[in-house]
């Protein structure tokens, strides 16, 4: 039995990856390089197209339990992320570059993977499918779902944020620091006193925009273009991206235990060499030569090269709650799976996780096992049920979440406290997956 795998992205190669290890033959369907989406700068698997940042690891944060239960479930992505790792705190930032070649070169070695470097344009319903052609889902694909399910595809736009040169940076300005000094000292945080800020501001909400085409902009909230940030008044960015509590340059006695600067942009290490730096939170639509103005106000980014410039470019994703079943089978067309963030859910780790799901019910369904569907006391369940609730008044994308999970059994006297709830719903649930038989742990 050959399946069919639509996509070449995060889901996509989890997915194919999961089947070929389990002796399923795959064609692995990626429109790049013959196809470009305006997003993506080369032909690889698994491009980290925004962050190279797939978010939190520790397992009492939402998205860091996301990745501990597919790590149990068996993800390979993952496991590459964790080899790739740069420093970047408690998070899971990884060398973008090194990590999409290396997913690249180990779907190239699947004799059982037959890759395609074509546009799939039409769904063929007799061979069993996941589509996981992601939010830049081709306008043929995508007229293809739309037509197969009489449901409209939903739009929003996503951002990129800049990448910056490190030895462009001026460290008489800016500093090594984590956020209260927890763990290492892994970001270059570059500060601003009011003047500068005020500066910044207006540059920024009266600096020339990209306008956005076809359609009108939908942002999705966890990933707004600063700019639009900025238009809801004057201090959202210090108490967003550019919030200065808790970081300290430790050249400069202070007598404050709260905030030593008024505003402060933070970056991240991109790659494992350490000579790019990415802007976090700084996700924009701005023109290039206006992003280069706005950063070059900022004194430790005064001389600072753009090695690349934020981008803005139109998603996709389907009507889940109407189009799938909890297990992401299709619930009109029983061979048609999806995955990704096609599906509605936000994210690098969402994507993965999902992808990996969506491999292991397409191979029960094959071998006419029954299909898990997860309970909402695991965060992949919770997604799920998140995305695929048929009472929804008006679906949207969603990440990752504590709001989304099932607390039932949290006991009331914790209830209260933020880590001990934490902890408490994370033991839940990683103990929920393993009990579903999966505890693959060779992942440390």
């Amino acid at each position: 039995m050959i399946i069919n795998v639509i996509g070449g992205g995060l889901a996509g190669s989890e997915a194919a990856i999961y089947l070929a290890k389990n002796g399923i033959e795959v064609n692995l369907y990626e429109a790049r390089p013959k196809l470009q989406t305006g997003a993506h700068v080369s032909s690889d698997f698994a491009e980290l197209v925004c962050s190279n940042s797939l978010g939190s690891f520790d397992p009492e944060n939402a998205s860091g339990l996301l990745k501990h239960e597919a790590l149990l479930m068996g993800s390979t992505l993952f496991k590459i992320a964790l080899e790739n790792k740069v420093p970047s705190g408690g998070s899971l930032s990884v060398d973008r570059v090194k990590f999409h070649q290396d997913v690249t070169e180990l779907i190239k070695s699947y004799p059982n993977i037959k890759i395609i470097n074509e546009e799939y344009t039409e769904i063929n319903l007799e061979t069993p499918t996941i589509i996981a052609s992601g939010p830049l889902t081709s306008k043929t694909l995508s007229q293809n779902i739309t037509h197969l399910f009489g449901e409209e595809n939903f739009s929003f736009y996503d951002a990129i944020a800049p990448i910056v040169k490190k030895d462009s940076i001026d460290f008489s300005s800016a500093f090594y620091a984590s956020r209260w000094d927890k763990g290492d000292a892994d970001y270059i945080n570059c500060p601003l006193n009011k003047e500068e800020y005020e500066n910044f501001y207006n540059i920024l909400i009266n600096a020339e925009r990209i306008e956005c085409k076809s359609f009108e902009a939908k942002f999705f909230e966890s990933c707004l273009p600063i700019e639009v940030l900025a238009s809801r008044g004057i201090d959202t960015l210090r108490f967003g991206p550019m919030k200065p509590v808790g970081l300290f340059d430790k050249r400069i006695p202070t007598e404050f235990k709260r905030n030593q600067f008024y505003a402060v942009i933070q970056l991240r290490q991109d790659n494992k060499i350490a000579d790019l730096y990415n802007l976090v939170g700084f996700q924009t639509n701005l023109k290039w030569g206006e992003q280069k103005r706005l950063l070059q106000s900022v004194s430790a980014l005064k001389n600072c090269e753009i090695a690349r410039y934020g981008v803005m470019h139109a998603n996709t994703f389907i009507n889940s709650p109407k189009i799938l079943n909890k297990t992401l089978q299709s619930k009109k067309y029983p061979n048609l799976f999806f995955a990704g963030q096609l599906t509605g859910v936000e994210g690098y780790s969402e994507s993965i996780t999902t992808g990996l799901f969506a491999a292991i019910n397409i191979l029960k369904y094959l071998n006419s096992e029954k299909m898990i569907e997860l309970s909402d006391k695991s965060m992949l369940g919770a997604l799920l049920s998140y995305i695929t609730y048929p009472e929804h008044k008006n679906f949207q994308p969603i990440n990752s979440n504590w709001g989304i999970i099932n607390k039932e059994e949290l006991p009331k006297k914790i209830s209260k406290d933020k880590k001990q709830k934490n902890k408490f719903l994370s033991d839940m649930a990683i103990n929920y997956i393993k009990s579903m038989g999966f505890n693959n742990e060779n992942h440390n």
